[in-house]
């Protein structure tokens, strides 16, 4: 009955996991990272011991200043790239025959993204290669209790601002397209999870998560069941309309159950 709750749950614990192993640092993909000021890279080359540095790409020109060639300009180029044009102005200077470089990105801080809402550190954090939205929720530190199961991603499109929904559900299920990248300028909202109260005549009275299609009947499963002097008669849902006000329901077990509902159980009459 709580099968989405578990469904969460599970996806939570992978954040975690994500969190502790660092899973999504260097393993991304960074072919398809762009350099920018403020990045720390190293920079190998092999057989030249005097020549392996880590150096940051300065942020007022995106230059690096690398022996033997002084200031090289690699701000917009992918690490791979970049690592060619040194090898290159290497050979071309007469420097080294056929140089091997190898150019990694050690510190991302170039491109940045907002991660808000219902995360452990809601804040700015740095993209990491062909980062993805639960990369950048685990740098997060990962959903709160109370996080949605629906994330939103903003993305601006030829100046304008789209809207992208990631469902948890879905991932955790298979759907790996839910999962979708995020570039710089994208902001990611994790919302509140959607909640109903349950008073009256229950064990359990209070404030629950609202699961996708819950009805009356799950609801009362998740406060305990009817007290010994509840009904399942005359059960009333008290509902908030789009302008503010209220409205009373009279419910079955079989009805659903929506955002913000308040439930009130009565007391039979003998």
């Amino acid at each position: 009955m709580q099968l989405a709750g578990r469904y969460l749950g599970t996806v939570l614990i992978m954040l975690c996991v994500f969190v502790i192993n660092g899973s999504f640092s260097q393993a991304v993909a960074e072919e398809d990272y762009l350099l920018g000021g403020g990045d720390t890279v190293s920079i190998v080359v092999y057989g030249q011991p005097d020549l392996t540095t880590v150096v940051r790409i300065s942020q007022d020109d995106g230059t690096i200043t690398y022996p033997l060639l002084g200031e090289v300009a690699i701000s917009g180029l992918p690490p791979e790239e970049a690592g060619r044009k040194i090898a290159k102005l290497l050979e071309d200077g007469g420097f080294i025959k056929r140089p091997q470089v190898a150019l990694t990105v050690k510190e991302f801080q170039s491109q940045k993204i907002s991660v808000m809402g219902q995360v452990n550190r809601p804040g700015q954090y740095s993209l990491r290669g062909e980062s993805r939205v639960i990369d950048l929720i685990s740098q997060a530190g990962g959903l709160r209790n109370d996080a949605a199961d629906v994330i939103t991603v903003v993305k601006e499109a030829n100046g304008k601002q789209v809207k992208r929904e990631v469902d948890l559900l879905k991932f955790y299920a298979g759907d790996i397209t839910q999962n979708i990248r995020v570039s710089r300028g994208d902001f990611i909202l994790v919302p509140k999870m959607d909640e109903f109260y349950i008073h009256g005549e229950v064990k359990k009275p209070g404030m629950y998560r609202l699961e996708r299609g819950m009805t009356v009947m799950q609801a009362l499963s998740v406060g305990g069941g009817i007290s010994g002097r509840g009904s399942l008669r005359g059960i009333v849902i008290t509902r908030s309309r789009s302008d503010g006000t209220t409205e009373k329901i009279k419910a079955e077990l079989t009805s659903k159950v929506k955002p913000k509902d308040v439930i009130y159980i009565k007391e039979r009459l003998f």
